[in-house]
């Protein structure tokens, strides 16, 4: 059996809201998941004529940044039921891209419009206590704020926290995935399947209040999940290749089911990160190989990127909401787009239709350029 865990206190989900290319609300995104419809389209913000890869999950319009992050916040706020005394009180850890366009803009107008003022300005918007940090370590960027805020509860460092993650389809991130071969042409993100073609960008922006279990339960805040494990590994591989052989994420998700006192066999379902790309793809499952064992054949596998594309930086809340949706509701996401078993991806993956499983255990991975990895832990109430 794993080891005990060492931490002060359990942590909680009280409140979460999350918007895709789908809609706004947890709602849009829990029928879309039932559904199982992607929602790439060909892109409309931007002119894409001059580019090989014609296609993203957006919202209509050109959303502004800010406005979405401080509506989900709110958002996630009013459903864990926290005071603007309380929320006075709760630090905002913040996750998003480094803005390309910042550097073009007047000089009077970069301080306020680098990312690290972006966050203070944030918290200043939703009553919050400040933004302590802001992450702009790319895929893992939403999970690593999540992973800190839970290790800062764990330890009696703070009561709650607010970790909020956000990202808009973009024309500059566009252009460099595409100039680098990376989006798929076909306009589909196909995660673990045969004839996979490569990624393709979503709109994601999510926010997650995470709480001491005594706070939560003084206050009579009904928690939505409990986060009962976290890991975090790195592999050094390769600046953007992940290790073959999956050895950074094999540890996060080892570390992560340890800290959660849980063995591969509890676990009920994988919200894989699954960006659709050769080398991602195999390395995930040899990870997931290596950590579950003769269990990884069993453990039901998808990735939600085949329906929402792959939001970046807020990859890890979008994908935590994700999971938050499957406890609440019984059914594992489909894993879209699949054409075919590869034989470097076999996975007890979802394909055609969503599965009805009823989860209690639910492990979400997540991985980023550089050889960075994490994996969290959600469970039932």
């Amino acid at each position: 059996m794993p080891a005990p865990r060492t931490d002060r206190t359990g942590v909680v989900v009280t409140g979460m809201s999350v918007t895709t290319a789908f809609g706004r609300g947890p709602e849009a995104l829990g029928r879309a998941l039932a559904a199982g419809r992607p929602a790439f389209a060909e892109v409309t913000r931007f002119d894409v004529t001059r580019r090989r890869a014609k296609h993203a999950a957006h919202l209509p319009g050109d959303p502004d940044l800010h406005t979405e992050l401080t509506a989900v916040v709110r958002e996630a706020a009013e459903q864990a039921e926290l005071t603007e005394e309380l929320a006075a009180g709760t630090p905002l850890l913040f996750a998003r891209h480094a803005d390309a366009s910042w550097a073009r803009r007047p000089l009077a107008e970069q301080p306020r419009h680098h990312h690290a003022a972006s966050g203070a300005a944030l918290a200043a918007a939703t009553g919050l206590r400040g933004a302590d940090r802001t992450y702009t370590n790319a895929c893992v960027a939403a999970s690593t704020a999540v992973a800190d805020a839970a290790a800062l509860i764990a330890a009696g460092r703070e009561e709650r926290v607010v970790v909020a993650a956000g990202y808009l389809v973009d024309p500059d991130v566009y252009g460099l995935f595409d100039a680098g071969r990376a989006l798929a042409t076909d306009g589909q993100l196909r995660s673990f399947s045969a004839g996979r073609k490569g990624l393709l960008l979503g709109d994601g922006v999510a926010a997650v209040v995470l709480e001491a279990a005594p706070a939560a339960e003084r206050r009579g805040a009904r928690p939505l999940a409990r986060l009962t494990g976290w890991g975090r590994a790195g592999d050094a591989y390769h600046v953007c290749q992940p290790h073959p052989e999956g050895l950074g994420m094999a540890r996060a998700i080892t570390a992560a089911l340890e800290r959660a006192e849980r063995t591969p066999e509890q676990v009920d379902y994988v919200n894989a990160h699954g960006t659709g790309t050769p080398y991602n793809d195999s390395a995930e499952t040899a990870a997931v190989h290596l950590a579950f064992g003769e269990h990884a054949a069993k453990v039901p596998v998808s990735s939600t990127k085949s329906l929402t594309g792959h939001t970046l930086e807020a990859s890890g809340a979008v994908e935590l909401a994700v999971s938050l949706l499957v406890l609440a509701d019984g059914r594992l996401p489909v894993n879209a787009g699949y054409l075919g078993e590869d034989p470097a991806c076999r996975l007890d993956l979802v394909v055609d239709a969503p599965r009805p499983v009823r989860p209690r255990t639910v492990l979400s991975l997540n991985a980023a350029f550089g050889g960075a990895n994490t994996a969290l832990v959600l469970e039932a109430t």
